[in-house]
């Protein structure tokens, strides 16, 4: 199984790893894109004014343009580990122990805006770096990800995918129609059996639901598959044509 996550805007700053080596990252293929969207990043810095409304930063944000022109050179992080907030905040990867943090490794892609999908365990700089940014000198990240992204996804393997990125993200690489995936969407019963979409929750419950996964490390094949592990799990989700419904 292959779990595609989204990442977050909120990052932890510094590192202990050497510099960002994009051939090195996973899906290699994707190194031409990777090369020219961080090239475009860091040209972008050169001018703070610009930059800061490119990417749409406040004042108190401003120090942001200094870390996206030091891209290149800074310290890293695991991917993992680099992102923080709610969703990361609930796979805390750094409390698991070394099985379940290479389970991660060997299992889970993040999508990032700069660098396409990474490995969970991947050596990544900080970044400030949206999916629907528009950087000058580059086509809209869309035209630059979502083919290639779509193709390197495909090529990887045949595993189950389990796609738990949000759609801006989704849209930076659509999975092959053919794909055996499924599209999970957290949702809540309500009165009279009425399901309806969660917002701010469901990356909490994606981020439990990674962490599950780390821990059991199950063998899943299918949307069928997770339906039925998710049950063993103490979850409740159900199919519902290519999407999974995950009720938090």
């Amino acid at each position: 199984m292959l779990i595609l996550l989204p990442p977050s805007e909120t990052k932890r700053p510094g590192g202990l790893g050497a510099a960002v080596r994009l051939d090195e990252l996973a899906l290699p293929e994707l190194r031409p894109q990777r090369e020219a969207v961080v090239a475009a990043l860091v040209s972008l810095s050169v001018d703070p004014a610009t930059a800061a409304r490119v990417l749409k930063l406040g004042a108190t944000q401003l120090g942001e343009v200094a870390v996206n022109a030091a891209v290149r050179t800074a310290p890293t992080l695991p991917a993992v580990d680099r992102y923080t907030g709610v969703l990361y905040d609930a796979v805390d990867a750094a409390s698991l122990d070394s099985a379940a943090r290479r389970w991660l490794g060997r299992h889970v892609l993040i999508h990032s805006a700069p660098f396409g999908p990474v490995g969970a365990l991947d050596a990544i700089p900080a970044y400030r770096l949206g999916a629907t940014a528009s950087l000058p000198g580059l086509a809209p990240l869309r035209r630059v990800w979502a083919a290639p992204v779509t193709a390197a996804l495909a090529a990887a393997d045949e595993r189950f995918v389990l796609d738990l990125r949000s759609e801006a993200y989704v849209a930076l690489g659509p999975l092959d129609g053919e794909a055996a995936s499924a599209y999970v969407r957290v949702v809540t019963e309500g009165a009279g059996g009425a399901v309806r979409a969660l917002n701010h929750f469901n990356k909490h419950a994606k981020g439990d639901l990674v962490r599950r996964l780390a821990v059991t490390r199950p063998r899943i094949a299918s949307a069928r598959g997770f339906v039925a592990w998710a049950a063993t799990a103490g979850l409740r989700a159900e199919e519902n044509g290519r999407e999974v419904l995950l009720f938090a």
